[in-house]
């Protein structure tokens, strides 16, 4: 069995488990973090003279889990180094603080006398997910005017990766990263 879909943790009114104490680490509500899938938040080349920022802007609060962050990055990123190659500095901004529980339950026969049931159902932590609320900026694409077609395209691509509702936001005055 893989991961759950998005839709069971999409909702963000629930309460975030996030503390884990690297130095007391049995006072902590989390025993063991979940490993990182997103671990590259700065792409391309950071030059002073960009004149155009691309912002992708989330509708809605919601949860993304951190390999849906990684796959739109990667298939943006990827649009970007074939049609852009070194004219541009793509900037992630949520980091995947939220850890995701699961109470994993047994199926099938004789599954009745190796767990609980409900009791004490905390969970377990399974992933991580980034916390995001209506306004924010998600992805942000710094570069020439002239590229704006393929930044676009590769905004595009990312959305089509991500659950939720985003819009395009494009800032032409000189931006600061």
């Amino acid at each position: 069995m893989g991961i759950r879909p998005a839709r069971s943790i999409r909702d963000a009114d629930k309460p975030p488990w996030t503390r884990y104490s690297k130095t007391k680490p049995r006072r902590s509500y989390i025993k063991s973090m979940p490993h990182k899938d997103l671990n590259q938040y700065r792409m391309g080349v950071e030059k002073p003279d960009y004149d155009l920022a691309v912002h992708m802007v989330s509708q809605q609060d919601i949860l993304l889990r951190d390999n849906a962050l990684e796959s739109s990055r990667q298939s943006a990123n990827k649009q970007l180094e074939l049609k852009v190659a070194g004219n541009y500095f793509f900037l992630i901004r949520p980091y995947p603080h939220h850890v995701i529980r699961e109470n994993k339950m047994i199926a099938g026969a004789g599954a009745d006398r190796l767990q609980k049931g409900m009791r004490k159902a905390f969970g377990r932590p399974v992933d991580r997910a980034a916390r995001i609320s209506n306004g924010q900026k998600v992805f942000s694409i710094y570069t020439y005017k002239s590229n704006l077609p393929s930044v676009r395209i590769a905004l595009d691509r990312a959305m089509k990766k991500l659950s939720g509702n985003y819009r395009v936001e494009i800032n032409e005055s000189a931006p600061k990263i």
